[in-house]
Protein backbone atom coordinates (compact mmCIF):
# COMPACT_ATOMS: atom_id res chain seq x y z
CA UNK A 1 0.00 0.00 0.00
CA UNK A 2 1.09 3.35 -0.99
CA UNK A 3 1.76 6.09 1.84
CA UNK A 4 0.02 8.40 -0.72
CA UNK A 5 -3.13 6.34 -1.19
CA UNK A 6 -6.34 8.37 0.25
CA UNK A 7 -7.88 7.29 3.72
CA UNK A 8 -11.30 6.14 3.71
CA UNK A 9 -14.03 7.90 5.20
CA UNK A 10 -17.50 6.60 5.62
CA UNK A 11 -20.88 7.34 8.25
CA UNK A 12 -24.73 6.50 7.56
CA UNK A 13 -24.95 9.85 5.99
CA UNK A 14 -23.31 13.45 6.79
CA UNK A 15 -22.63 13.47 10.43
CA UNK A 16 -19.02 11.61 10.23
CA UNK A 17 -17.59 14.93 8.43
CA UNK A 18 -17.96 15.92 11.89
CA UNK A 19 -15.19 13.67 12.19
CA UNK A 20 -13.53 13.99 9.12
CA UNK A 21 -12.98 17.57 9.89
CA UNK A 22 -10.71 17.08 12.86
CA UNK A 23 -8.53 14.56 11.22
CA UNK A 24 -8.20 16.79 8.06
CA UNK A 25 -7.16 19.33 10.71
CA UNK A 26 -4.55 16.74 12.45
CA UNK A 27 -2.86 15.34 9.06
CA UNK A 28 -2.90 18.58 6.79
CA UNK A 29 -1.38 16.77 4.07
CA UNK A 30 -3.36 13.70 3.72
CA UNK A 31 -6.27 12.96 0.75
CA UNK A 32 -9.83 11.85 2.39
CA UNK A 33 -12.65 10.01 0.70
CA UNK A 34 -15.79 10.67 2.42
CA UNK A 35 -18.64 8.52 1.77
CA UNK A 36 -22.30 8.94 3.25
CA UNK A 37 -24.90 6.42 2.84
CA UNK A 38 -27.89 8.90 3.09
CA UNK A 39 -29.50 6.67 0.95
CA UNK A 40 -30.28 4.32 3.65
CA UNK A 41 -30.06 6.44 6.72
CA UNK A 42 -30.67 6.65 9.56
CA UNK A 43 -29.03 3.31 10.45
CA UNK A 44 -30.32 4.03 14.24
CA UNK A 45 -33.07 2.42 13.47
CA UNK A 46 -31.97 -0.74 12.18
CA UNK A 47 -30.80 -4.16 13.21
CA UNK A 48 -27.44 -5.09 13.70
CA UNK A 49 -27.21 -7.35 10.49
CA UNK A 50 -28.20 -4.85 7.66
CA UNK A 51 -25.49 -2.51 9.01
CA UNK A 52 -22.82 -4.66 8.70
CA UNK A 53 -24.08 -5.76 5.43
CA UNK A 54 -24.60 -1.53 4.00
CA UNK A 55 -21.19 -1.31 5.73
CA UNK A 56 -19.43 -3.92 4.05
CA UNK A 57 -20.49 -2.35 0.73
CA UNK A 58 -19.36 1.01 1.64
CA UNK A 59 -16.27 -0.38 2.91
CA UNK A 60 -15.62 -2.42 -0.42
CA UNK A 61 -16.58 1.03 -2.31
CA UNK A 62 -13.86 2.31 -0.81
CA UNK A 63 -11.41 -0.36 -1.01
CA UNK A 64 -11.46 0.02 -4.56
CA UNK A 65 -10.09 3.10 -4.76
CA UNK A 66 -7.01 1.55 -2.57
CA UNK A 67 -7.43 3.48 0.51
CA UNK A 68 -4.57 2.81 2.98
CA UNK A 69 -7.38 3.21 6.00
CA UNK A 70 -10.70 2.85 7.14
CA UNK A 71 -12.31 5.38 9.01
CA UNK A 72 -15.97 4.08 10.46
CA UNK A 73 -16.91 7.66 11.05
CA UNK A 74 -20.19 6.16 12.98
CA UNK A 75 -21.03 4.79 16.22
CA UNK A 76 -23.84 3.03 15.29
CA UNK A 77 -21.65 1.22 12.18
CA UNK A 78 -18.33 0.77 14.11
CA UNK A 79 -20.77 -1.27 16.97
CA UNK A 80 -22.03 -3.47 14.16
CA UNK A 81 -19.17 -4.01 11.36
CA UNK A 82 -15.89 -2.79 13.24
CA UNK A 83 -15.08 -6.42 14.16
CA UNK A 84 -16.16 -7.79 11.10
CA UNK A 85 -14.03 -5.73 9.06
CA UNK A 86 -11.04 -5.92 10.71
CA UNK A 87 -10.79 -9.73 10.54
CA UNK A 88 -11.47 -9.41 7.28
CA UNK A 89 -8.86 -6.74 6.15
CA UNK A 90 -5.25 -5.49 6.48
CA UNK A 91 -5.36 -2.18 6.32
CA UNK A 92 -6.06 -0.17 9.79
CA UNK A 93 -9.88 -0.06 10.27
CA UNK A 94 -10.36 3.24 12.64
CA UNK A 95 -14.03 2.99 14.54
CA UNK A 96 -16.06 5.02 17.18
CA UNK A 97 -17.00 4.84 20.38
CA UNK A 98 -19.66 7.18 22.39
CA UNK A 99 -17.03 9.42 24.87
CA UNK A 100 -18.53 7.90 28.27
CA UNK A 101 -14.68 7.56 29.34
CA UNK A 102 -13.68 10.92 28.84
CA UNK A 103 -17.18 12.08 30.14
CA UNK A 104 -17.08 10.45 33.36
CA UNK A 105 -13.68 12.16 34.09
CA UNK A 106 -16.45 15.16 34.64
CA UNK A 107 -18.56 13.74 36.96
CA UNK A 108 -18.95 16.50 39.96
CA UNK A 109 -21.92 14.52 41.91
CA UNK A 110 -24.62 14.92 39.17
CA UNK A 111 -25.28 12.70 36.41
CA UNK A 112 -23.93 12.03 32.69
CA UNK A 113 -26.60 12.47 30.20
CA UNK A 114 -25.97 10.39 27.10
CA UNK A 115 -27.58 10.76 23.90
CA UNK A 116 -27.59 8.26 20.90
CA UNK A 117 -29.68 6.28 18.13
CA UNK A 118 -31.60 3.45 19.43
CA UNK A 119 -29.52 0.57 17.39
CA UNK A 120 -25.74 2.29 19.21
CA UNK A 121 -27.41 2.14 23.30
CA UNK A 122 -28.91 -1.39 22.69
CA UNK A 123 -25.44 -3.33 20.97
CA UNK A 124 -23.24 -4.88 23.38
CA UNK A 125 -19.87 -2.76 22.66
CA UNK A 126 -22.55 -0.24 24.40
CA UNK A 127 -23.22 -2.24 27.30
CA UNK A 128 -20.20 -3.48 28.20
CA UNK A 129 -18.96 0.46 27.92
CA UNK A 130 -21.40 1.69 29.98
CA UNK A 131 -20.73 -0.93 32.54
CA UNK A 132 -17.03 0.30 32.80
CA UNK A 133 -17.91 4.27 32.47
CA UNK A 134 -21.59 4.51 33.19
CA UNK A 135 -22.03 4.00 36.73
CA UNK A 136 -23.67 8.30 37.15
CA UNK A 137 -24.83 7.78 33.26
CA UNK A 138 -28.55 8.00 32.37
CA UNK A 139 -29.05 7.18 28.28
CA UNK A 140 -31.53 8.80 26.13
CA UNK A 141 -32.14 7.43 22.37
CA UNK A 142 -32.82 9.58 20.33
CA UNK A 143 -34.76 8.52 17.21
CA UNK A 144 -35.29 10.67 14.77
CA UNK A 145 -32.47 13.33 16.04
CA UNK A 146 -29.68 13.20 13.80
CA UNK A 147 -32.35 13.31 10.65
CA UNK A 148 -32.17 17.34 11.84
CA UNK A 149 -28.57 17.59 10.47
CA UNK A 150 -29.28 14.90 7.08
CA UNK A 151 -31.67 17.93 6.11
CA UNK A 152 -28.84 20.56 7.20
CA UNK A 153 -31.38 21.33 10.10
CA UNK A 154 -29.31 22.93 12.79
CA UNK A 155 -30.99 25.83 13.64
CA UNK A 156 -34.87 25.57 13.50
CA UNK A 157 -38.00 26.07 15.83
CA UNK A 158 -38.87 22.57 15.02
CA UNK A 159 -35.36 21.31 16.23
CA UNK A 160 -35.38 23.02 19.76
CA UNK A 161 -38.72 21.82 19.90
CA UNK A 162 -37.33 18.21 19.59
CA UNK A 163 -34.37 19.13 22.00
CA UNK A 164 -36.75 20.94 24.59
CA UNK A 165 -38.99 17.61 24.52
CA UNK A 166 -35.67 14.95 25.40
CA UNK A 167 -33.82 17.37 27.83
CA UNK A 168 -37.30 18.08 29.76
CA UNK A 169 -36.98 14.69 31.65
CA UNK A 170 -33.64 16.39 33.24
CA UNK A 171 -34.63 20.21 33.86
CA UNK A 172 -33.68 19.26 37.33
CA UNK A 173 -31.21 17.25 37.16
CA UNK A 174 -27.27 18.00 37.65
CA UNK A 175 -25.96 17.51 34.51
CA UNK A 176 -22.03 17.52 34.50
CA UNK A 177 -21.75 16.60 31.22
CA UNK A 178 -23.51 15.19 27.57
CA UNK A 179 -22.11 12.45 25.76
CA UNK A 180 -22.77 13.38 21.86
CA UNK A 181 -22.84 9.64 20.92
CA UNK A 182 -23.78 10.06 17.40
CA UNK A 183 -21.36 11.97 15.09
CA UNK A 184 -24.33 13.81 13.41
CA UNK A 185 -25.09 15.28 16.96
CA UNK A 186 -21.69 17.47 17.16
CA UNK A 187 -23.46 19.99 14.65
CA UNK A 188 -25.53 20.65 16.98
CA UNK A 189 -23.79 22.04 19.40
CA UNK A 190 -25.11 25.02 18.88
CA UNK A 191 -28.66 24.41 20.09
CA UNK A 192 -27.35 22.07 22.66
CA UNK A 193 -25.57 24.79 24.72
CA UNK A 194 -28.48 27.54 24.01
CA UNK A 195 -30.66 24.67 26.25
CA UNK A 196 -27.76 23.74 28.41
CA UNK A 197 -25.80 26.91 28.99
CA UNK A 198 -22.39 25.69 31.21
CA UNK A 199 -22.65 22.49 30.71
CA UNK A 200 -19.81 20.40 28.70
CA UNK A 201 -20.51 18.25 25.36
CA UNK A 202 -18.42 15.25 25.03
CA UNK A 203 -17.49 13.33 21.64
CA UNK A 204 -15.25 11.17 20.43
CA UNK A 205 -13.89 13.01 17.09
CA UNK A 206 -10.80 14.17 18.17
CA UNK A 207 -9.90 10.52 19.81
CA UNK A 208 -10.75 8.52 16.55
CA UNK A 209 -8.57 11.09 14.57
CA UNK A 210 -5.45 10.97 16.59
CA UNK A 211 -5.98 6.72 16.81
CA UNK A 212 -5.63 7.42 12.89
CA UNK A 213 -2.86 9.30 12.97
CA UNK A 214 -1.07 6.82 15.62
CA UNK A 215 -1.99 3.52 13.06
CA UNK A 216 -0.55 5.54 10.48
CA UNK A 217 2.69 6.47 11.57
CA UNK A 218 3.07 3.33 13.46
CA UNK A 219 3.05 1.73 9.82
CA UNK A 220 5.01 4.29 8.18
CA UNK A 221 2.17 5.72 6.40
CA UNK A 222 1.73 9.15 6.97
CA UNK A 223 1.90 11.40 3.64
CA UNK A 224 5.36 13.08 4.02
CA UNK A 225 4.72 16.07 1.32
CA UNK A 226 2.02 17.08 -0.82
CA UNK A 227 -1.05 18.75 0.03
CA UNK A 228 -4.03 17.42 1.54
CA UNK A 229 -7.81 17.21 -0.25
CA UNK A 230 -11.11 15.98 0.11
CA UNK A 231 -13.24 13.85 -1.84
CA UNK A 232 -17.04 13.33 -1.05
CA UNK A 233 -19.60 10.65 -2.19
CA UNK A 234 -22.80 9.76 -1.18
CA UNK A 235 -25.19 6.69 -2.29
CA UNK A 236 -28.19 9.65 -2.40
CA UNK A 237 -28.78 12.47 -4.35
CA UNK A 238 -25.42 14.21 -5.42
CA UNK A 239 -27.13 17.34 -5.82
CA UNK A 240 -28.45 17.58 -2.51
CA UNK A 241 -25.76 15.92 -0.81
CA UNK A 242 -22.19 16.86 -1.61
CA UNK A 243 -23.14 20.50 -1.42
CA UNK A 244 -24.34 19.60 2.51
CA UNK A 245 -20.88 17.65 3.18
CA UNK A 246 -18.96 20.78 1.92
CA UNK A 247 -20.83 23.05 3.93
CA UNK A 248 -20.63 21.15 7.19
CA UNK A 249 -17.19 20.43 6.78
CA UNK A 250 -16.54 24.16 6.09
CA UNK A 251 -19.11 25.26 8.89
CA UNK A 252 -17.53 26.66 12.02
CA UNK A 253 -18.24 24.66 15.34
Amino acid sequence: MDRNSAIGFFDSGVGGVSVLRDAARLLPRERFLYYGDNLNAPYGTKSEDTIRTLATHIADVLLSYDVKALVIACNTATSAAAAALRERLTIPVVGMEPALKPASQLWRGGRILVLATPATLRQHKFQLLNEKYGEHAIVRPCAGLMEFVEAGEMESGRLYDYLAAVLADYRDVQLDAVVLGCTHYVFLKGALSRLLPGVPLVDGNEGTARRLESLLAQGGMLRAEGEGGVTFMTSGDEAVFIPLMEKLYRLPL
